[in-house]
């Protein structure tokens, strides 16, 4: 390697000014700490252009601590304060306040200066504007987070998809267990919708289900009840905290929002209008109850309805 030209080490070596031209043109921001008397000893005039306060405005810790958002200021300051302590050195993201009042996301790159006997002499460290960074990563968690409402949602209803139902169901099935509170399922199909698609299109089909959906979705009206479709033209209510009068409640409310919808269907062997079978069933989930089994029972009081005639509730087994 080729070794500095000897001109340029003395010139760094007897004047320091080099030095401090170096650190005070670069976007980074130096500073220094007096670890006995917790003093700024320098900062670099950087600051002024990033936050707005006045470089000789930096006297104490205290001024460096009251300029950091109130949200982020005692963490960031007992963080820093501890591994000042035991001598590590450290980073610290935080937001700082501006003199005009806005914020600045900043990193905080802190070096801890050692006397010989190892005792801590002095902080010096560099300030990094990392805003530009913070937001990119923000947005990134914003469409992570829109991503996974999407993943939950049924693209075609609006509704909860099937993911949605097989993540919540086993949750509140062991609550129930836990809490000794009913839970309901109502499973439900519409009825004679291969002869709607047949005759209206799928593009009509596709509507009807919307339509559905919502007067569905509108039954499970609380917090934690869940209307999510459940696979082609099959939807399925779960219901928190719900007994078996209240489910059955909520079913006989889903076909009378249904039939005020009135959506024409005249290949329907039932009316002339849009109907649905239902299966209903509740429990009280026990120790050596399978949620699995539960549902399919579910299922089959679905079936059973529409083996007896369709649009209809079936909620016991024959």
């Amino acid at each position: 390697m080729t070794s500095p030209h000897p001109d340029s080490e003395a010139v760094a070596d007897t004047d320091p000014s080099v030095y401090r031209t170096l650190l005070e043109s670069t976007r980074a921001i130096p500073w220094r700490i007096d670890w006995a008397s917790m003093r700024f000893t320098y900062i670099g005039p950087q600051i002024e252009e990033l936050l707005g306060w006045k470089q000789s405005s930096w006297l104490t810790v205290n001024d460096w601590a009251d300029r950091i958002h109130e949200d982020d200021r005692q963490k960031t300051v007992d963080f820093c304060v501890a591994q000042s302590q035991k001598g590590v050195d450290h980073e610290a993201d935080y937001r700082a306040l501006t003199r005009d009042g806005d914020q600045v996301w900043i990193r905080d790159v802190v070096h801890v200066v050692r006397h010989a006997d190892g005792g801590v002499d002095a902080l010096a460290g560099f300030m990094f504007d990392i805003t530009a960074r913070k937001q990119a990563e923000d947005k990134i968690l914003q469409l992570q987070r829109e991503l996974e409402v999407l993943s939950y949602r049924d693209s075609l209803t609006g509704v909860a998809n099937r993911r949605m139902f097989d993540t919540l169901y086993p949750v509140e099935w062991a609550k129930a267990r836990a809490t000794g509170e009913p839970l309901s399922l109502l499973v439900i199909d519409i009825d004679y919708f291969k002869q709607y698609n047949d005759h209206y299109g799928h593009v009509q089909g596709d509507e009807c289900l919307r339509r559905v959906a919502q007067a569905l979705d509108s039954c499970a009206s609380r917090t934690r009840d869940l209307c999510a479709r459940f696979g082609g033209e099959e939807f399925v209510l779960l219901l928190p905290a719900t007994d078996e009068d209240a489910a059955r409640n909520v079913a006989e409310r889903c076909r009378r929002l249904l039939q005020h919808k009135e959506i024409p269907h005249a290949r329907s062997g039932v009316g002339r209008a849009v109907t649905v079978s239902m299966g209903v069933g509740t429990i009280v989930p026990g120790a050596h109850d399978d949620r699995n089994v539960f549902l399919d029972r579910v299922d089959r009081r679905l079936y059973q309805a529409k083996s007896a005639g369709r649009d209809r509730i079936c909620d016991t087994e024959t």
